[in-house]
């Protein structure tokens, strides 16, 4: 489209207003009903609906991008992306931003479409004030520059290092390459030197294709969230429920979606398996991932897949979209491009969720160092320190309404979504002695590396060998999988807690370079991660299964202690009395135990099959005199004393949880009233 009279000022403001709405794949209704490109003195065109050519998500490949110039190659045309960040160490392969060698107006940075396409913006950063003009050509021989009427467009950079700025062209420009020229910079920052990071904003001719499932592929803020759960529900009604587990800061509703062939109910033997996304605001993929994931099982349930038939039979699932409703809110504001790195990641109290989790690490290592006995230390089961259920405590209402939630289901496995980076991260998180970084395995190591793996190796960007690194770190010499704790040092992590407070192995996924994609490359990242998220959900059918029951009465034994040989971590069983050890292929010895029971041991053997290994056992109940005897020899607290006070220190979280919501509530009145 090209337009050559002069862009109103009132206009532009309106094209940055409605600008948010392109970003979330919608446009804003104008006066003349069109979607931003205003022109003259009208409101002819609201939005262009012209996506990012993807230089923050790695769409666009390093040799796409050309410099006329550049100081070292960690400051290379392939680091001006926006939001790239740079590495811990000056003068790295990667820093943050493409900076020129030479401190003149002849400096430019291109950006090859490889197609044709239709330009209509640039979103910059770089290193204070820059001014810059744009230019566009066929052949890279011929440059036009992008004009405002008769004159050569010149656009403000941002004014500090961060804020993306977005400029919209006057006149949209079809060409396969374009050239950012700066003009002008701030002579003392960063001694002077032309530095920025940029995305191209354009649409290929013609459209690419879209995803072959027909689910809503857009940004859902919090009502539209809702109510697609709601349109879900609906149409599959036997096999989904939504329920709340709490409120965020700011009252919005934690939701879940379960989907199971008898919802609201736990099954005797079947395991329970949850997803957790947006414990990051701003790390948005992993919410619309979730909407689209519950879409897809109901309409495969309904056309008869039979793996997703089995999937729903065998498997109780849950689905959080939005741990953290009120960030989203914030960087959903904003939209894709202009959030930047960090808007809307913590909670709305300031609060980073992601180690936020009761610190059950510390206690664990300093027993190990302090006592001389093993056999009196436990190695699952952690309480909850006293401290960190205090009102007092610095803990996220989110973060309590998670912690209850993992109590009162019985959850096997899970994995909470990010965004920022392409990596599957496993326990622990944190390190033993506080070092930034070192490999700090679990005793599930083994099991922990197949999870990441199952993960990883079939999502098709990170198992693409020829993908380059996000940022600063090169995961694919890890085969895009990685000990936390080798990564950088978390402490607090939901994943430690999850493993040494229940019986739930946890994974972190990292699902994208760019943490809030453009609405247009949804289609291709549900492809991306559609087979991972399944194939990873079938994982918690990997290993032995069973019920211990009380071989006189055939009651299920809750509590029991199951004992892997080898593997110095064990699980309990649940209420009924049914438990899940989660194990690779191999044969193994378990041990299981229970308060006033005589210990019962026998092998189990692990297969390749998808189903797990049936090993159920019975026990039997010891003579009282013996039992009495046991318990003074011991001189320790009773198993059913410790789970009476376990119980009590989760009723007192809860309470003061609760105080602390009616709390805000009565203050929020009270602010209403003034």
């Amino acid at each position: 489209m090209e337009v050559n009279r002069l862009f109103h000022p009132l206009c532009y403001i309106n094209a940055l207003l409605v600008f948010s709405a392109c970003l979330h794949g919608r446009c804003t209704p104008t006066p003349k009903g069109s979607p931003i490109l205003c022109i003259g003195d009208g409101f002819q065109h609201a939005c262009t609906k012209c996506p990012p050519l993807g230089l923050e998500s790695l769409k666009v490949k390093d040799y796409q991008l050309r410099a006329s110039s550049y100081k070292r190659r960690g400051l290379g045309p392939h680091r001006g992306r926006l939001n790239i960040q740079s590495g811990v160490e000056d003068g790295d392969i990667y820093d943050g931003a493409w900076c020129a060698l030479h401190r003149d107006k002849k400096q430019w940075l291109e950006v090859d479409a490889q197609r044709l396409t239709r330009f209509t913006g640039v979103i910059l950063q770089g290193r204070s004030s820059i001014w810059r003009s744009v230019q566009f050509s066929n052949d890279t021989l011929l440059w036009k520059s992008s004009m405002n009427g008769s004159e050569e467009a010149i656009f403000e950079g941002n004014q500090d290092t961060e804020t993306p700025v977005l400029a919209l062209f006057h006149t949209p420009t079809v060409a396969r390459y374009i050239r950012i020229n700066p003009q002008s910079w701030y002579q003392n920052g960063t001694q002077g030197d032309i530095c920025l990071r940029a995305e191209v904003l354009g649409c290929v001719l013609p459209e690419p294709s879209e995803s072959k499932d027909k689910l809503d592929f857009r940004h859902h803020n919090y009502k539209e969230m809702r109510k697609l759960m709601k349109v879900v529900h609906e149409e599959c009604p036997n096999i989904t429920r939504i329920y709340s587990i709490g409120k965020s800061y700011k009252d919005l509703k934690l939701y879940v979606m379960e989907i199971s062939d008898n919802p609201g109910k736990h099954k005797l033997g079947e395991p329970e398996f949850r997803y957790v996304a947006g414990m990051h605001g701003n790390e948005v993929l992993g919410r619309e991932l979730l909407l689209n994931l519950m879409q897809y099982i109901c309409q495969e349930y309904k056309r008869g897949n039979q793996r997703i038939l089995r999937l729903v039979r065998d498997t109780r699932i849950h689905l959080l979209p939005s741990m953290n409703p009120d960030g989203y809110e914030m960087a959903f504001k904003k939209g894709s491009e202009l959030a930047g790195w960090a808007l809307g990641r913590y909670s709305y109290e300031g609060i980073d969720m992601n180690s936020n989790f009761a610190d059950l690490n510390s206690g664990m290592w300093t027993a190990i160092e302090l006592e001389t006995d093993r056999s009196k230390l436990i190695n699952h089961y952690f309480p909850i320190p006293e401290q960190y259920t205090s009102e007092d405590a610095f803990v996220a209402s989110e973060t309590r309404a998670v912690i209850s939630w993992m109590q009162s289901i019985p959850f096997v496995l899970g994995a909470n979504l990010h965004g920022g980076e392409l990596v599957v991260t496993y326990p622990y998180d944190m390190t033993r002695d506080w070092a930034p970084r070192e490999h700090t395995p679990t005793p599930d190591e083994s099991f922990f590396r197949w999870l990441a793996t199952a993960y990883a190796s079939t999502n098709q960007v990170m198992s693409n060998p020829d993908r380059r690194p996000c940022h600063n770190k090169n995961f694919l010499r890890y085969n895009n999988i990685i000990n936390g704790a080798d990564w950088h040092n978390v402490p607090g992590s939901m994943n430690d807690f999850s493993y040494l407070h229940t019986n739930c192995f946890e994974v972190t996924v990292e699902l994208s370079c760019d943490k809030f994609p453009h609405v247009s490359e949804l289609p291709i990242e549900w492809e991306n991660n559609r087979e991972s998220l399944l194939v990873y959900m079938e994982q918690v059918h990997r290993g032995i299964k069973g019920v211990i029951r009380d071989k006189d009465t055939g009651a299920g034994i809750a509590n029991a202690i199951i004992k892997v040989e080898d593997i110095d971590h064990h699980i309990r069983s649940v209420a009924d009395g049914d438990y899940w050890r989660l194990l690779n292929p191999g044969e193994y010895r378990v041990t299981v135990t229970a308060e006033g029971y005589l210990p019962n041991s026998r092998s189990c053997h692990v297969m390749y099959d998808f189903y797990p290994t049936i090993c159920d056992f019975y026990l039997t109940m010891m003579p009282k005199e013996k039992l009495k005897d046991i318990l003074r020899k011991r001189g320790k607290l009773p198993e059913d004393v410790q789970l009476r006070l376990r119980q009590r220190r989760l009723r007192k979280l809860r309470v003061t949880t609760k105080a602390i919501n009616q709390r805000r509530a009565a203050a929020a009145k009270r602010a209403k009233r003034v």
